[in-house]
């Protein structure tokens, strides 16, 4: 069991823990999709994973909730990279907005999450989602609420 205690970092130094860390014994929505923090600096993420056969919807390709989730994941993290230690979060609101589909068959998925605004009790932020061609599959934008 992992003994580092997040209630001690910086959201940014808890961010690169995760991405360097990798921690498996931490049950989370990041573990169970397979995503990867990638890059992570202060106001900025990008997160990718791999798509599978578990992903599908009814059509046979990724479902939409993949993408959202991958998105709320992004743009969270890259506000939490922005809040001292102690602090956190929660999503007040999720606009996305879907552009083409994705499929099932190990495509890798990137998304990359940047802060427009960090205030004291809200911050918004934007992202979006890429397939391994670069093409755009969402964009999002969120508001958070600071705890």
């Amino acid at each position: 069991m992992t003994t580092t205690d997040p209630t001690t970092m910086t959201g940014l130094e808890l961010m690169r823990w995760v991405q360097t860390e990798r921690p498996t014994d931490l049950p989370s929505i990041g573990r169970l999709l397979g995503m990867r923090f990638d890059e992570v600096e202060h106001g900025r993420i990008v997160i990718s994973l791999d798509t599978r056969p578990d992903f599908a919807n009814p059509l046979g390709t990724v479902h939409g909730g993949i993408a959202a989730t991958l998105l709320d994941s992004v743009m969270g993290s890259a506000i939490h990279t922005t809040l001292p230690a102690g602090t956190g979060y929660t999503t007040l609101e999720l606009k996305v907005n879907y552009i083409r589909t994705a499929h099932t068959d190990e495509q890798t998925l990137t998304a990359e999450g940047t802060v427009i605004h960090a205030g004291r009790r809200t911050a918004t932020a934007e992202g979006r989602v890429r397939d391994d061609q670069g093409k755009l599959i969402a964009h999002a934008t969120t508001t958070c609420l600071i705890l």
